[in-house]
């Protein structure tokens, strides 16, 4: 028969360090007749920077979030600046001054091993190797000399299986004799001790009595430190099993970098992500909440193909604020937004007058800001085919910057001319779907667009007939409320199908606008709706509804 204690081996790496064993040696914890050494824990103070509290656990990260959430409602919420677009769009951002996100590094943990010989041995961090080796007397990381010190006796072939670290520690080459005693001396931040000694206890057992949220990250925090990745996924298990807020989330993307890499969390990090996306999906609604979530849960949400803005446009003065908010400083904003921002924005689907904008932008290098317009401009100019491709060949990237998302107002293409007369050819496309959410009363307004010094937008509805028998597809041109009084064009609604080789004009017509009128088509393609939107249809290619306007100023 195996021998039960041969077991673990053949499940781990050959150091089994990860992996855990599997076994339950609660036994074995604090037990003199199954230690070999014993770990003296010294207890030093929290450090101090700016005035904040070692920023080591999940309770002080929390803590700190919360105070700077308190300051900010403190504020004149009344303080309101509203961003008109020069176009259609109407944007509403909070004008409160946000304090800057503070992202303190954790302060290194030091560890020394003494025999009785008086031999020390120290780490610059756990898991960094010997550093040094001095009969001195023992050496602070700070200068503060400790609260409180506690004993444990401990099985270091059990902390070794588990650990790198401690692997590392009981294998630097002392050999005393075996009737001493070797003494591990091991020192923690007063926040970090009822974590450490959780993990220590998650060591022998393979389980956490720990049920709070906060708790387990600040054990996540300590098995990090002391390498234990075993411990690393039980807790990421524990804490995806809890319902998910956005205040939890916020803090497993708030966890230190050298955490948030370890591929034992990645599924946590996946899920905080995650549900940050689906609950900020309409960012304009939760300004103040979008604007204080640290970096990683703002590239989440940024990051969703499904955010709901009225334009791209929209979501470039978002990244601008939340930069501006988070990075006072110019030199630091440019490196932020080149960094990690800048690609979370999707520049082919900005309007030509924000892109315009772009380029004279200070918060940008002006490099990086005339490579991304230019990049949008040949975008936008290119054929829909090649247009597919390119979004094709980012398919498997995480934030693709040629994906589409679900704008409120739908992008466009145009094409103006001065000669011989004042016109401009616009060119909207509308998915499958989108033509199926109009039903039974909807309407999709473009993004707006310019014609002889006067601001347009077309619109696609579905209407019912005078009898009320049939809905059908309609296709309107509306001016906006400003500017003349009134306002000629002549217009020319054509659609593609799979029949011809071109556009097919559909209906002429020639309309005075005046402020915020519109005209157009209530049945463009001349059959009913039910015709219109089935599959197979002749207007739609490939899933697309293929629109174009042929627009003239009436001298």
């Amino acid at each position: 028969m195996k021998n039960d204690f041969s077991d673990p081996l053949t499940k781990m790496d050959p150091l089994g360090y990860g992996s855990g064993t599997g076994s339950n040696f609660s036994f074995a914890y604090d037990n003199a007749a199954f230690s070999d050494r014993i770990l003296t824990i010294q207890i030093v103070p929290n450090s101090k920077s700016d005035g904040e509290g070692c920023s080591s656990t999940a309770g002080d990260l929390d803590r700190k979030r919360k105070r700077r959430r308190e300051e900010t409602s403190k504020q004149n919420d009344a303080d309101v600046l509203t961003q008109r677009e020069d176009e259609v769009l109407n944007c509403t951002m909070l004008d409160t001054e946000f304090l800057a996100y503070e992202n303190q590094d954790e302060e290194a943990v030091a560890i020394a091993e003494e025999s009785s010989s008086g031999v020390e041995m120290t780490t610059d961090h756990p898991g960094g190797g010997v550093a040094s080796k001095s009969t001195d007397s023992f050496t602070y990381l700070n200068s503060a000399a400790a609260l409180s010190v506690k004993t444990i006796r401990i099985n270091s072939a059990i902390l070794a299986a588990q650990s790198p670290f401690f692997y590392k520690l009981f294998s630097n080459g002392m050999r005393e004799s075996e009737s001493e005693k070797q003494l591990v001396t091991v020192q923690i931040y007063a926040s970090e001790e009822a974590a450490f000694i959780k993990l220590l206890q998650f060591m022998y057992s393979n389980t956490l009595s720990t049920i709070t949220a906060t708790a387990m990250l600040d054990v996540l925090m300590a098995a990090d430190k002391f390498e234990v990745a075993s411990c690393m996924r039980h807790c990421s298990r524990l804490l995806l099993n809890l319902p998910m807020t956005c205040e939890s989330a916020s803090l497993f993307l708030n966890l230190p970098s050298s955490v948030s890499i370890t591929d034992a969390v990645q599924p946590l990090l996946d899920a905080a992500k995650q549900f940050l996306a689906a609950h900020f999906k309409d960012i304009t609604k939760f300004q103040v909440e979008v604007l204080n979530l640290p970096i990683a849960g703002f590239e989440a949400v940024l990051c969703n193909d499904d955010l709901q803005v009225a334009s791209e446009d929209v979501v470039y003065d978002f990244v601008l604020k939340w930069a501006r908010t988070h990075y006072p400083n110019l030199e630091e904003r440019r490196e932020i937004l080149g960094s990690r921002l800048c690609h979370l924005i999707r520049f082919p689907y900005m309007t030509c007058s924000k892109l315009r904008k772009v380029l004279t932008c200070n918060d940008f290098d002006p490099e990086l800001a005339s490579k991304n317009v230019l990049g949008a401009l040949f975008f936008k100019a290119e054929a829909p085919h090649r247009q597919r491709l390119l979004v094709a060949e980012e398919g498997n990237a995480s934030c693709s910057s040629f994906v589409e998302r679900a704008y409120k107002f739908r992008p466009i293409k145009v094409v103006n001319f001065e000669l011989p007369f004042q016109h401009c050819i616009v060119y909207l496309d509308l998915k499958r779907q989108e033509c199926n959410n109009l039903f039974p009363a909807g309407r999709i307004y473009s993004q707006a667009f310019h014609l002889g010094g006067q601001v347009f937008h077309l619109s696609a509805h579905c209407n019912m007939d005078q009898q009320n028998s049939f809905h059908w597809f309609g296709m309107f041109l509306s001016m906006q409320e400003k500017g003349l009084e009134t306002f000629t064009v002549d217009f020319d609604f054509a659609a593609l199908t799979t029949l011809s080789e071109d556009y097919l004009s559909r209906y002429k017509g020639s309309h005075t606008f005046t402020r915020g009128k519109g005209d157009g088509f209530r049945n463009l393609v001349g059959i009913p709706w039910t015709t219109f939107i089935a599959e197979g249809s002749v207007y739609f290619i490939n899933g697309i509804l293929r629109v174009r306007a042929v627009l003239t100023v009436r001298q």
